[in-house]
């Protein structure tokens, strides 16, 4: 256990008990899992899972965006989520008149980028993939996204992740650490990614990291890294450049800031910040707080700068900002030593391993 990680407060090392009731009910769930007790369903077709050991942001979103733009101009792609913080229950289908509060942000933000990509939300996958077959019958190929811990339905390829700044070996669990699962179900991974590594990792280290990981013989380890873009204006899209000139005033509801924050640090001349929790629903008495705290930075080159998730939740202020200089950071992720192509092929060999089954 890395009690120096930033992210194990004293607060949550006070904790410590509870971490291990959760670990115990973690450990028979799973148990009762592997012996049959509580029972898995397998689909007639190709699932790809994206999830991870660990509560709180390692990437599954970039790397959903992913495979979907590699997969869907070859197959019917639909995207299935939870839809965390939504407003509403159950199976719910995304179409041009949805928002972002009845499927959650991840999803819309998925549909408004893939418009012909099937999207749809609900708690229980095994209730939701018939659903979404029924609707979709033209369905090709589904990805779970965060499903992995999910265990009512057995996914044909299973993908982990782990964030490079607090690998699941070196992590507690909840609520004193981030950890969720057990880090042996990481052996039920058939491809294991290191996320948010630096653009420069070395070989050796990453060498060391596959060590730790200790990977079965058929788990394939990849290494990325994120990739900014150009920012784009949250209403009409034109760009922006961020450079030595500019104050940023950054607000943020996601998990994991800090590769954020780390950016504007070494491109803004300088950056405010207001940070709200992970998902979190913007009112109006919070967009009143930024336009309080925009107004307040006297420099007269000046942005609001947000992420793309949050975007899809700041929207419905549309009128207010429109005029506003409010920009949106678009994100991606790179591979690591060439890793990329080695990915796609691993994907479409077992696309077309299944179909020809």
């Amino acid at each position: 256990m890395n009690f120096n990680a930033p992210l194990l407060k004293p607060i949550r090392i006070l904790l410590f008990p509870f971490s291990l009731i959760y670990a115990a009910v973690i450990w028979l769930r799973n148990r009762l899992f592997d012996k049959n007790i509580l029972s898995s369903s397998s689909f007639n077709l190709p699932i790809i899972c994206v999830g991870n050991l660990s509560a709180g942001g390692t990437g599954k979103s970039p790397l959903i965006e992913k495979l979907i733009g590699f997969l869907k101009d070859q197959y019917e792609v639909a995207v299935l989520s939870r839809g965390y913080k939504r407003k509403t229950q159950g199976y719910a289908l995304a179409n041009p008149n949805i928002t972002a509060l009845e499927i959650g942000d991840e999803p819309f933000m998925f549909y408004k980028k893939f418009p012909d990509v099937t999207v749809a939300v609900g708690e229980e996958r095994l209730v939701a993939i018939p659903q979404l077959l029924h609707d979709k019958p033209a369905t090709q190929v589904v990805l779970l996204d965060d499903a992995f811990q999910h265990r009512s339905v057995v996914a044909g390829l299973n993908i982990v992740l782990t964030d490079y700044n607090n690998l699941y070996t070196r992590d507690w669990w909840l609520p004193t650490g981030d950890l969720r699962d057990e880090r042996s179900s990481a052996k039920r991974a058939d491809i294991l990614v290191v996320t948010k590594c630096k653009t420069d990792l070395s070989e050796e280290e990453s060498d060391e990291i596959i060590t730790e990981l200790n990977p079965l013989k058929h788990q394939q380890v990849f290494f990325t890294c994120i990739q900014y873009g150009l920012p784009y204006h949250i209403v009409n899209h034109h760009t922006t450049t961020i450079n030595d000139s500019v104050e940023v005033l950054l607000i943020s509801g996601i998990a994991d800031p800090k590769p954020l924050k780390k950016y504007l640090l070494e491109h803004s001349e300088t950056y405010y910040e207001i940070l709200y929790s992970d998902h979190h629903i913007f009112t109006i008495d919070d967009w009143k707080d930024i336009l309080k705290r925009f107004n307040n930075i006297q420099h007269e080159n000046k942005i609001i700068l947000t992420t793309q998730k949050d975007a899809v939740r700041l929207m419905k202020f549309n009128h207010e900002i429109k005029d506003m200089p409010f920009y949106v950071m678009p994100m991606s992720i790179q591979f690591l030593f060439m890793g990329e192509d080695r990915f796609h092929d691993l994907i479409g060999k077992f696309i077309a391993n299944f179909n020809h089954k």
